[in-house]
């Protein structure tokens, strides 16, 4: 089944526009979510707005969007006011520069969609990604969407295009702020991290590898209990020896008999179903 587009836009370059339609790359579905459910009725418990001063619950009809200017202090807003800021966003994608495509700091990544072209622009939307590949460059543009104007990355993927949202320079935080201890690093540590890095590379990433195994051993708890199964804490593992030696530590890594992460400490307590529960 086709993929259903979120939203359409117009990606202008030069003279030429791209009529383009925007697609969420992953399924948020994929996440688990719990309701909070009363405990004496076993009905879910529904948010209710609350004024912060009186106590007292606020309809809906009643409530009005506000920004705060000042300690304790609104601006508020209709619906009309509203639609009137968000007016001024245009929904179109203008191309501003190309740079070159591994001048992005992956820091600067926050959000992909895919984009397809819409009715009209299939020469245009081929002719653009060709031309991105051919020139090993990407695309930086401004997207005025939703009320506000964000910084976007137009990249080429397979025959066609990908868009990414950044980060604006003063969303990001410096890596100046983290502390770092100072430590020097000896030929032979490096040797053998070297080593250890070559026992696990791979030549290509294959995220078909990979998958959710906490959500799995969730989802299996989870049916266990409609089934009225009893969820109980397994006693942890006996944790190995931790390795304290950055040294003895790699060579330990490198082990075959101890294999790696012998030096890692013990992995936290897991949840097991015993069949049989009280109910």
């Amino acid at each position: 089944m086709s993929a259903r587009p979120i939203s359409t836009s117009t990606i202008s370059f030069g003279l030429v526009s791209l009529p383009v339609k925007l697609y969420s790359t992953g399924e948020s579905s994929s996440r688990i979510r719990f309701n909070w459910i009363n405990r004496d009725t076993g009905a879910r418990v529904k948010y209710q707005y609350v004024d912060s001063k009186s106590g007292e619950p606020v309809e809906r009809r009643k409530m009005v969007k506000g920004y705060q200017f000042a300690k304790d202090r609104f601006v508020t807003f209709d619906a009309d006011e509203l639609k009137a800021i968000e007016a001024q966003a245009t929904g179109e994608i203008e191309i501003t520069e190309f740079v070159p495509e591994n001048d992005i700091e992956r820091v600067y990544l926050e959000k992909a969609y895919y984009l397809g072209p819409a009715q009209g622009g299939g020469r245009a939307y081929r002719l653009l990604s060709a031309a991105l590949r051919a020139t090993g460059r990407v695309a930086i543009a401004r997207h005025a969407a939703r009320g506000r104007q964000r910084l976007v990355m137009i990249r080429p993927m397979e025959d066609g295009l990908i868009l990414e949202q950044l980060l604006y320079a003063d969303e990001v935080r410096s890596f100046d702020q983290i502390p770092r201890e100072e430590g020097q690093v000896s030929e032979a540590e490096l040797a053998l991290a070297r080593q250890l890095i070559d026992q696990a590379a791979s030549e290509s990433f294959d995220p078909e590898r990979y998958r959710d195994e906490v959500r799995e051993k969730i989802l299996e708890l989870i049916n266990g209990k409609v089934k009225g199964e009893e969820i109980t804490l397994a006693p942890s593992e006996e944790a190995g020896p931790r390795i304290v030696d950055l040294m003895e530590a790699l060579k330990a890594s490198l082990d075959p008999e101890g294999g790696a992460g012998k030096g890692e400490e013990a992995e936290a307590p897991r949840l097991r179903v015993v069949a049989g529960g009280s109910g």
